[in-house]
C-alpha cells in the first residue's frame, strides 16, 4: 500500500475528511468529526510508514498475536486503537479490512441523525 493508495481508500468512505490538528505531519481522517484513522507523513517518505486504526478490543488482541506489524496504538488508547506497520507481515488486503472496520467502528458510534446526514449527503 502507498500513501495514495491510504489517501485514497480513506477519502473513498462515505463522509470522510481530512485534518492536520495536531501539527504539519499527522494526516488524520474524520467521520462524523471523529477519528479513525491516522498517519505520520515523514514514516510514508522515511520508509517506515505506519497507521493507527481504531479496532473491536478483543480483535486488536488477536491481531496483535497474530501479526508483528500489528501493535498497541501509539499515543493512542492500547485497549481501542492498533498501530498497524505497512511493510510487515500484514496483508495489503487486511490493511483495507482494517481501515474499512476502524471507519465502521466509529460511524456506528455516531448518533442515527448525523449518520443519516452523512449518507444523505453521498
Amino acid at each position: 500500500m502507498t500513501i495514495t493508495d491510504f489517501y485514497d481508500f480513506c477519502l473513498s468512505k462515505k463522509g470522510v475528511t481530512e485534518h492536520f490538528p495536531f501539527d504539519e505531519d499527522t494526516l488524520v481522517f474524520k467521520v462524523g468529526g471523529k477519528m479513525f484513522a491516522l498517519s505520520s507523513l515523514n514514516g510514508w517518505e522515511r520508509g517506515n510508514a505506519s497507521m493507527n486504526l481504531k479496532c473491536e478490543p478483543e480483535r486488536a488482541l488477536e491481531l496483535r498475536t497474530e501479526y508483528d506489524g500489528i501493535n498497541p496504538g501509539y499515543h493512542m488508547s492500547k485497549v481501542h486503537w492498533n498501530t498497524v506497520t505497512v511493510k510487515s507481515d500484514v496483508p495489503a488486503k487486511l490493511l483495507r479490512e482494517l481501515i474499512s472496520h476502524s471507519y465502521e467502528m466509529v460511524f456506528s458510534s455516531l448518533t442515527k441523525k448525523l449518520q443519516a446526514e452523512i449518507l444523505d449527503k453521498n
